[in-house]
């Protein structure tokens, strides 16, 4: 058999392989959402705090209530507390972000990556700038929020589902960390105060609610829009 026939075998077999692999995980991921008592492809929310360097994944169910179904560590983030200005700073962002399916990308060169929306609404207000703000596996950050590769596939895989079920786009709220009266009153001498202050509302709105709220930006503040 010629050596090219021969790598080409080998690595279809490999692609196989892999894609065995994703498939058991799925099946192990599906197993898992269903014994939390959520159906697979539910609605999905996320929320990132940067201390202590998680992200939550939250689940609708069937009382349409959203329940934590799993924490994840994020493996690395740049910059620190405080908002994204500027292209370039390294400074991973914070605020209320919504993901469509279009800005899932399968192929990414960070194993699996979704793109966060920046700027959105606010920070174009602001005056601020900046591209490809992604959560992303592999693991290294220059800007994003990196995850495991392990991590990125459940995230992605719900993420995925919940898109395909329906959802028109999930949210992912990004804090510096809990946004409790306690937390804030520990930072009074941040620059970044104010800015907390105003994304507390929608903190503390889906920590009563159970349900993230519609979020606009009025004169270069969030406003809480209620359904």
């Amino acid at each position: 058999m010629r050596l090219p026939i021969l790598l080409m075998i080998l690595g279809l077999s490999l692609l196989q392989h892999q894609a065995a692999i994703a498939q058991r995980g799925t099946e192990s991921l599906k197993k898992a959402v269903e014994k939390a008592g959520f159906s697979y492809g539910a609605p999905i929310f996320m929320r990132i705090f940067k201390q202590p360097a998680i992200l939550e994944v939250w689940l609708e169910n069937s009382e349409k209530k959203f329940v934590k179904f799993r924490t994840y560590p994020i493996c690395a983030y740049s910059g620190s507390l405080g908002p994204k200005l500027k292209e370039g700073d390294q400074q991973a962002p914070e605020g209320f972000y919504f993901v469509t399916a279009r800005q899932l990308n399968p192929h990414s060169s960070f194993h699996l990556s979704f793109n966060l929306g920046y700027p959105n609404a606010y920070d174009r207000a602001h005056g601020r700038t900046g591209s490809y703000l992604m959560v992303h596996g592999d693991c290294v950050s220059i800007g994003c929020y990196a995850m495991t590769d392990a991590g990125i596939e459940e995230i992605y895989a719900l993420a995925e589902a919940a898109l395909q079920g329906g959802q028109g786009f999930f949210r992912v709220h990004i804090f510096p960390f809990p946004l409790t009266d306690e937390n804030l009153a520990a930072h009074t001498d941040s620059q970044w105060l104010s800015f907390w202050q105003n994304l507390q509302a929608g903190y503390e709105w889906f920590e009563q609610q159970r349900q993230p709220p519609e979020i606009a930006v009025r004169n270069g503040r969030y406003v809480l829009a209620p359904p």
